[in-house]
């Protein structure tokens, strides 16, 4: 079963060592609330990938240093690396093609 873990900045960077995705959310935002369930449901079908998310407003260093400007963010992260982001949100589907699509 697939889940989502909200994640800080003790364990971000031995997590994007993983191939995971990162869901940048703000709890204030929109769009974010609505992007939420889609991860999750998506975590429970392409399970090759972790998933986590990280609150931009709690942890403002690590989203200066991807530059997260906009959320949702999702970015996929692997060893250590972002490989793609997409910024707002998604449909299920496109949600899958971003992961499968590398």
């Amino acid at each position: 079963m697939g889940m989502v873990a909200e994640i800080n900045e003790k364990d971000f960077d031995e997590k994007i060592k993983e191939k995971c995705i990162i869901d940048f959310f703000a709890t204030w935002c929109p769009p974010c609330k609505m992007l939420a369930p889609v991860i999750e449901e998506v975590s429970n079908e392409v399970t090759e990938v972790k998933y986590y998310k990280m609150n931009v407003d709690e942890f403002t260093d690590i989203a200066g240093r991807y530059r997260i400007t906009h959320v949702p963010t999702v970015i996929l992260f692997e060893n250590g690396n972002e490989v793609k982001r997409v910024s707002g949100y998604i449909e299920k589907e496109q949600l899958i093609n971003f992961i499968n699509n590398i």
